[in-house]
Formats: structure tokens, sequence, C-alpha cells
């Protein structure tokens, strides 16, 4: 084996166990970040229901909900819907979720776009936050929580299981 093959295939090998460690570490990472901020969200929208009855009756503009049931719906989405992110138990489908709830909370507020939305929306200055979570969320729905997730347990679990099922029936 020449050199350049044996760095290669060191390389190859080397990149494959990192990707499969850093890549779900990352993927923690990204699934705790975007937990927390929604969670945080969530208490302090929690902690002062008149103020938030106030933000949504007069600041966002959340499109056909009326304003207390909109604060009421945000509020425990920001409260509940976290914890199955960062926790990884049904990780796509609430990431993807949580997407389009970003999506909807980012167009509600138009302080965050007060150069306009097309403006804003190629800028990195202009509401990073949002763009940052929503690619975060974008992430999880691609590649799934990661193996530090409930949902990777849970699939452990399901095949080591069947495996048991099926060789306890094949003995029998």
């Amino acid at each position: 084996m020449t050199l350049i093959a044996r760095a290669t295939a060191c390389y190859a090998g080397t990149t494959s166990r990192l990707a499969m460690w850093l890549g779900s570490v990352t993927l923690l990472c990204m699934r705790v970040w975007v937990a927390l901020a929604f969670w945080q969200a969530g208490l302090v929208k929690i902690a002062s229901p008149e103020t938030t009855r106030y933000l949504f009756e007069n600041i966002y503009h959340v499109p056909l909900l009326p304003p207390d049931f909109a604060a009421s719906l945000g509020t425990w989405i920001e409260l509940i819907v976290p914890w199955f992110i960062g926790l990884g138990l049904l990780s796509r489908p609430f990431a993807l979720f949580l997407f389009i709830y970003n999506i909807i909370a980012f167009i509600s507020y138009p302080a965050l776009w007060p150069h306009g939305f097309w403006y804003g929306l190629f800028s990195t200055a202009a509401f990073a936050d949002h763009k940052i979570w929503g690619l975060m969320l974008m992430a999880v729905i691609a590649w799934g929580p990661g193996k530090l997730s409930l949902d990777a347990l849970a699939e452990w679990t399901y095949h080591r299981c069947r495996g048991i099922t099926a060789l306890t029936c094949a003995n029998s």
C-alpha cells in the first residue's frame, strides 16, 4: 500500500469517526441552544401574562388568530415544545413545527425588519437570532437529533428488543 493510499485511508477513517461523534455533539448543542431560547421566551411570557396579552394585542400581528388565543398558544408552545427538541424526542416533527413557529413569530413582529422584510432577509445583522435558530432547526430536520437523544435511545431499544424477540422465537 502506498503512502498516499495509507494517508487517504487514515484520513477517511478519522473523519468518519469524528463526524459520527462530533456530529452528534453538535446536533445536541444546536437542540439545547434552540430549546433554551424558546423556553426562556415562554418563561418571560408566563411571568407576566398582562404584558404578554398587551404585546399580542398591540405589537405582534399574528395572522388568523385572536390576540388572546395567540398569546396563550404562543406561551404554551414555548414552554412545552422546547423540551421535546432539547431531549431529542420526536425531534424531526417538533423541529419542523418550531421552524414554522419561528417563521410566524418573525413575520408577526415587524419591528424585527424595520427596513423592510426583503432587505433584512439577506442581511447578517437583521433578526440574526431567528435566522440562526432556523438554521439550527433545519439541521435537526435534515440529519435528525443525533446519537445523543431519546430518539436514538428509543431506536436502539426497539432494535435490541426486536432482536431478542426474534432470537427467542427462533429457539422455541
